[in-house]
């Protein structure tokens, strides 16, 4: 499911007009967004969690050429799923 079939979805679960419905989720994503920019947790109960994780530098290497490169310092949102989400994909 992509952003576009979320906002279908919400607009037809809930008998929104389509600009409704995107309008929700772009205020959902963009809170979750501005939040972790913040560098604070987003949790959703049953679904997962996102945070920052903090990644130091290292010098790599160009797999093409072979030249050492030093790769900076970088922050990633990383996600990590529920309990309970994990549970109701893993039955099979």
């Amino acid at each position: 499911m992509n952003k576009s079939q979320l906002i279908e979805a919400l607009a037809k679960a809930e008998n929104l007009a389509l600009k409704k419905a995107e309008e929700v989720v772009n205020t959902v994503f963009g809170d979750m967004e501005n939040a972790l920019i913040q560098g604070e947790r987003v949790e959703i109960r049953g679904f997962g969690s996102f945070k920052i994780k903090n990644y130091k530098g290292y010098q790599g290497r160009n797999p093409k050429t072979g030249e050492v490169i030093h790769v900076a310092d970088k922050k990633l949102p990383f996600f990590k799923v529920g309990k309970e989400l994990k549970e109701r994909v893993d039955i099979a």
